[in-house]
């Protein structure tokens, strides 16, 4: 069954904050994290591939379609995220899960990881955006800058002044390229439904924080990193530090994919997380596919 043609589930967890999730299959919990402007529905890509194998939740994060979360603070973060994360995972009895996240979800898996490692049995993360890593790899602080310059300030400002279109576009362009299927009709589509995310982050006073050095230095969890070969500079620089900084951690570069690796080459990247995950005797040693090499 298509991820899209479940029945939503929603919970609660801590002040109200409201969260829909769907759920398939049996087994080993994994659990599906989405980016920026994403949704539960982001991971369809991925469903079908996953679900004969665990027990997969794909969950909207907390001001993500179709939540209807208020937002009032100017402090939002990955902190806030990861939080709530760590809370629905409980909820869910679903520790300790697989989590695999892109983008800001990735951010928020691998925030949580840190913090929480008994919830996590393994991360494949895409391109987490922890922008103050940046500048510890060569032309990382010129990426930044310019991604700040270009893309970050001018879409707080559409926010700001309410134009939500325009903040989209510009994010939309700046983060993933704009020659991606992002920028086509139905892929800004989906982003205005999930404007408030993003929003979220255009109002907070720290939206990207740094993560702890040696916590990520010394995180034991199986972790894999993937990116898209097409990427754009800022998370070239990010996906380069965080690999210097996880030097346990495996690395690949997926081809014909840009910011969006999941959705740019979904077959690819269903091989190359399976079978990471099938080396990993901790988390599901029967997928029956070929070992890691």
């Amino acid at each position: 069954m298509s991820l899209t043609s479940l029945p939503l589930n929603r919970i609660e967890i801590k002040n109200n904050i409201e969260i829909h999730y769907a759920e398939a299959g049996v087994g080993q919990p994994l659990i599906f994290v989405h980016g920026g402007m994403g949704d539960w529905q982001s991971w369809a890509p991925q469903w079908e591939a996953f679900v004969p194998h665990f027990r997969c939740i794909s969950y909207s994060r907390r001001f993500s379609s179709p939540n209807r979360n208020q937002l009032h603070s100017t402090a939002h973060s990955v902190v806030d995220e990861a939080e709530d994360f760590a809370e629905l995972i409980d909820a869910w009895h679903a520790a300790p899960a697989i989590l695999v996240g892109t983008s800001y979800g990735a951010y928020t898996a691998l925030a949580l990881a840190l913090r929480w490692p008994d919830k996590v049995r393994a991360l494949a993360l895409t391109e987490p955006p922890v922008l103050p890593f940046a500048d510890r790899v060569p032309g990382g602080q010129e990426a930044r800058e310019a991604f700040e310059r270009d893309v970050l300030r001018p879409s707080d400002k559409a926010f700001a002044a309410g134009r939500i279109d325009d903040a989209i576009g510009i994010l939309t362009g700046g983060i993933n390229g704009r020659d991606s299927e992002a920028m086509s009709e139905a892929g800004l589509a989906g982003r205005r439904r999930n404007a408030q995310a993003m929003r979220a982050l255009a109002l907070s006073s720290e939206a990207y924080p740094a993560l702890d050095l040696q916590a990520l230095a010394a995180l034991e969890i199986p972790t894999l990193l993937l990116r898209g070969e097409r990427t754009q500079a800022i998370h070239r620089a990010v996906s380069s530090a965080l690999a210097a900084l996880m030097p346990q951690t495996r690395t690949i570069e997926v081809p014909s994919a840009g910011h969006g690796v999941h959705r740019d080459n979904p077959v690819l990247f269903n091989a190359v997380v399976l079978r990471f995950l099938a080396a990993q005797p901790v988390a599901l040693p029967d997928l029956g596919l070929a070992s890691w090499t």
